[in-house]
């Protein structure tokens, strides 16, 4: 077997029938070999960020590693923030980047750099492929290493000739392993939760990529626990629908605390540490506040904080074992707990739904007005992916989302994922309608991904939420000034009213630019009906204007 034949054969094993990519010389061997290749098809993204958040919302959807083909240095580096953004989500990729020919690498032709050196600090493993017959044991290892906790990106740099090569290599058979068994000490734990006044969960994305949702509600129903995603949250852990959800946690440490403090016990489960944004000093534990915590990845225990018991394993069947020693006994007050949080909870969604139900109006929309409208809208089976920045941390009070998968974001930070992202999970969805909400900023970063979204014919619904500024590094800079500030005091952070229209049809999208919260709504409304993409142009009032919230 070829070396090109035994990375198309280890492609189909593992279930892989897109390739998510940007091609050069560097790839033509192996563009070549997927002519004859049915069942694999090629999707080509016109910049390397929108390819790699198109593989990063797809590996989410389908829950499979996504297969990306980079081009050499310089298509890596385009790569780089969306594999920092996988990398930070635990989003399983098998990426190559072709690598100059080696016969001339000696010479440092163009476009050859070290790849390896570049993409180490952004991806969890990097492999240097440099003999044909390692190719396909280290296919195989990329694939394994991809899915196991933490998952996350692995790269291999491939040389254009080494692909080109005609030589037989040997295919090793693919792996099969047992899943992680559940954590040993749950009967402690359970004792420190049954025993506990006024615990609290902290629902983290491990939860949601497990799939242990059901698992985590049973637990938090027998105690009658408050429970919170954890900052900035990728998915739904929990359902916020439920009337034990209190909200997402700050992301601050001063923030975290405060919300924590009425606990003595917080059971922690799937969280990365808690990856705060600002710097505000102490930990994010009240004092005097016990802190379990659940993980399938070791390393995270006690790393930022004293966890007493920590537990490693499978999170979900952990969490089912844990689920049955809560609810053989539960007394009576864990059930009057429930009922008084469910009744604030309440309180507290009617409050925030009436606010924004009064900031109704014709466009610019107040923003919160603008949030609870899209939510308002959204079909029932739909899927959110969120990149709006400040309007996106008002869209998830309003949001009202309980199915698994409905939410997806990227803790990473890297600007201009949306786009790719929602057109990755739309391909890997299939039927579910999605709905992108996106700051204008961000739309920015990643405007190339609506070139994908109108070749492939992909029906997601863009919605931009336009303020035509960095409207979260004015506030921040208002957090850290108190002084009465005007437009001239941020340098650099205003964008000007563009328009969406023009730029959806130069990409051959269809757009609609709205004139009320109604009509957003409505337009939201329709998502599931679509065959094709549509870009929402909607105008909203920026920082400091009358309203703001």
């Amino acid at each position: 077997m070829k070396p090109i034949d035994a990375l198309l054969q280890v492609l189909r094993d593992e279930g892989v029938t897109k390739v998510f990519g940007n091609p050069g010389t560097t790839e033509l061997p192996f563009l070549d070999s997927l002519v004859e290749a049915p069942g694999i098809d090629y999707i080509l993204g016109v910049h390397e960020s929108a390819v790699v958040a198109m593989a990063d919302g797809y590996a989410r959807a389908t829950g499979r590693p996504a297969f990306v083909s980079l081009h050499v240095a310089a298509g890596l580096a385009n790569g780089l923030v969306g594999l920092l953004n996988a990398s930070r989500s635990r989003t399983p990729l098998v990426v190559t980047a072709g690598q100059q020919d080696r016969r001339h690498l000696v010479q440092d032709p163009m476009l050859s750099g070290d790849l390896v050196g570049l993409a180490r600090s952004a991806v969890k493993h990097v492999f240097d492929v440099q003999h044909a017959h390692d190719l396909p044991i280290l296919l195989r290892r990329a694939f394994l290493l991809a899915t196991q906790p933490p998952a996350g990106p692995v790269l291999l740099s491939l040389p254009m000739d080494l692909l080109a090569e005609d030589t037989n290599v040997e295919l090793p058979d693919r792996s099969v392993v047992a899943p992680v068994a559940s954590a040993s000490g749950i009967a402690e734990v359970a004792e420190v939760l049954r025993t506990a006044q006024r615990p609290a969960i902290v629902a983290g994305d491990g939860v949601g990529r497990a799939g242990a949702v059901a698992e985590l509600i049973t637990c938090a129903e027998a105690l009658g626990s408050a429970v919170h995603h954890q900052p900035l949250n990728d998915g739904i852990n929990f359902p916020t629908t439920h009337p034990l959800y209190k909200g997402m946690l700050p992301s601050t440490h001063a923030g975290i605390r405060e919300r924590l403090d009425a606990h003595d016990v917080v059971f922690i489960v799937g969280c990365h540490a808690f990856m705060p944004h600002h710097y505000t000093p102490g930990s994010p534990i009240p004092p005097g506040t016990r802190v379990v915590q659940l993980d399938s990845d070791q390393a995270e225990l006690g790393s930022n904080f004293p966890a007493a018991p920590g537990l490693t394993g499978n999170i979900r069947t952990t969490l089912a074992e844990l689920a049955g020693l809560l609810s053989e006994q539960p007394p009576s007050r864990n059930q009057e707990r429930a009922r008084e949080i469910g009744a604030r909870t309440a309180a507290l969604r009617a409050e925030v739904d009436a606010s924004a139900l009064a900031r109704y109006g014709p466009a610019p929309l107040d923003p919160l007005a603008a949030a609870h409208a899209l939510a308002a809208g959204l079909p029932e089976d739909a899927v959110v992916v969120e990149e709006a920045i400040t309007t996106g941390v008002l869209l998830r009070q309003v949001l009202r989302q309980s199915r698994p998968g409905s939410y997806v974001h990227t803790i990473g930070g890297g600007l201009g994922s949306g786009i790719g992202m929602a057109v990755g999970t739309r391909m890997g969805q299939g039927t579910r309608p999605v709905v992108a909400a996106l700051g204008d900023g961000c739309t920015l970063f990643g405007l190339q991904g609506l070139w994908s979204a109108a070749r492939y014919g992909v029906p997601v619904t863009f919605v931009v939420l336009r303020n035509g500024e960095y409207r979260t590094l004015k506030e921040t800079l208002d957090s850290w000034d108190s002084r009465a500030t005007h437009a001239q005091d941020y340098p650099g952070l205003d964008l000007g009213q563009l328009e969406f229209t023009k730029a959806a049809e130069f990409f051959g999208v269809e757009s609609v630019e709205i004139a009320s919260a109604a009509q957003l709504r409505e337009v939201v409304g329709a998502a599931s009906h679509r065959d094709g993409p549509l870009l929402v142009d909607v105008p909203i009032t920026g920082h400091g204007a009358a309203g703001r919230v």
